[in-house]
């Protein structure tokens, strides 16, 4: 059995933080993971972009059109789970890398594609592909910062989902309007591989990177970076990937990503029909108002990077500092609901807004708890795709049971206000469910779960 642990966490102790050019290689790999997170979300919306102009070619009815979209999600939420483990097993510098590729391929393929059929398959691949994704930049994060800087770390990367988002729409335009719809989906496509040669020629292990200092290193180390590759723990008892599903924490990440992810999908799905039938917004009002949620999103995201690496560096324990900016967002962003009770358009766009910066505000934190909780540092990857798979069945079940909620009552009403019930037990699950926040004890199969 494992030795029984404190109840009580005690605060960091920080180390010095190495000053000058020199010393700030880690920022450098955090890009690199931005840019990657970025792309990676260009090439999933290309589609989206393409599809009025690709359905008149195909001839795709507006039925289909809507199955095409979702089955990219069958393999991407799927796939988390394998490319986690395959991860931590082989490295995320090679899984990465070889998940863009497969991504960048089967956009490119995109170009070819001919009949429903062959769409499908594409983005099928396309699933499988940037399944790595996140899981990589949840990798690299955990074993180039030190915990006092994860937050604010993650919050960049993921920062890329909404940057890709925004950057696809006016690029893949573009390139359509100049070239055509199957060109779109070549020059995108290459993006991927342009990334891939960035990537491996950018990215080394901490202590494999020539350009990394003597106290950049020391520092991250220090600070409490998961460097430690040993495949059990001190008492010589190894977690399988299996009997991380027996410890309640790991459940209560994967119950709360999923109550944050149901919300955050209205918007990537619901939001601007939301905007036109309930608000009256016409097409100019939709452009200009309606990218400002994502904009403000940005705006939470750093701010609850920052905000939980600052609490952490002001002497808090990691436990109550992640678990403050767990609740408090996800509590705040149930403003959600009261979208349907105001009267007006702007008040409205003002509480979805809210709403949406404080989802993004907590999902910072959230992007850390693999890092934070994984018993072992070979298993980050591993917990991250768990968690992970289960906020893509949201992605998943989230826009259809909007779209009945929706369907059975004629309105939003019933739609809203799930979402904003599902925020507030988001936040009773982190704050409730996940007992500490901190690596999970080594335990054989006979002992209850932590």
């Amino acid at each position: 059995m494992s030795a029984p642990r404190s109840t009580r966490q005690e605060p960091l102790t920080l180390p010095p933080r190495p000053r000058g050019r020199g010393h700030n290689t880690r920022w450098g790999i955090v890009t690199l993971c931005f840019f990657g997170i970025t792309i990676n979300y260009v090439d999933r919306a290309n589609l989206s972009v393409a599809l009025p102009q690709m359905s008149l070619d195909l001839h795709i009815p507006p039925e289909i059109q809507g199955f095409v979209l979702s089955t990219f999600f069958i393999t991407y939420a799927l796939g988390q789970l394998p490319a986690g483990g395959l991860t931590d097993k082989y490295g995320v510098r090679p899984m990465f890398a070889i998940g863009a590729t497969i991504w960048g391929t089967f956009t490119m393929l995109g170009a070819a594609v001919h009949n429903v059929g062959s769409l499908i398959a594409t983005r099928l691949g396309l699933g499988v592909g940037e399944a790595a994704g996140y899981l990589g930049c949840a990798k690299a994060v955990s074993r180039w910062f030190p915990r006092h800087e994860r937050a604010l770390a993650n919050s960049i990367w993921d920062n890329g989902a909404r940057a890709g988002t925004a950057i696809a729409l006016p690029v893949v335009t573009t390139i359509i309007a100049l070239l055509s719809w199957r060109w779109s989906f070549i020059i995108t496509g290459l993006l991927a591989f342009v990334w891939v040669f960035a990537w491996l020629r950018g990215y080394r292990e901490p202590d494999k990177h020539p350009k990394l200092s003597r106290e950049e290193f020391e520092y991250i180390k220090a600070g409490g970076a998961r460097l430690d590759d040993a495949k059990a723990d001190a008492t010589g008892t190894k977690v399988r990937w299996r009997q991380l599903f027996g410890y309640r924490t790991v459940w209560a990440m994967m119950i709360g990503f999923f109550c944050l992810n149901y919300a955050i999908y209205f918007f990537i799905t619901w939001f601007p029909t939301y905007l036109v039938k309930e608000r009256g917004f016409d097409l100019l009002k939709l452009g200009i108002f309606g990218a400002l949620p994502g904009i403000v999103a940005i705006g939470g995201s750093l701010l609850g990077g920052f905000t939980s690496d600052r609490l952490v560096r002001r002497g808090w324990p990691v436990n109550r500092a992640r678990k403050t900016c767990l609740a408090c967002g996800m509590l705040l962003s149930s403003v959600i609901a009261l979208a349907v009770l105001v009267p007006a358009a702007w008040q409205a766009l003002a509480l979805l807004s809210i709403s949406y910066a404080s989802l993004a505000f907590s999902a910072a934190s959230v992007a850390t708890l693999p890092s934070d909780v994984a018993p072992q540092a070979d298993q980050v990857s591993s917990l991250a795709g768990i968690q992970n798979f289960a906020s893509n069945v949201a992605g998943v079940l989230g826009p259809i049971v909007t779209g009945l909620l929706i369907g059975a009552t004629g309105s939003f009403v019933l739609a809203l206000l799930l979402s904003g019930a599902l925020c507030i037990i988001g936040a009773l699950t982190y704050t409730l469910g996940i007992k500490r926040v901190e690596p999970l004890p080594a335990r054989s199969g006979a002992e209850v779960a932590a």
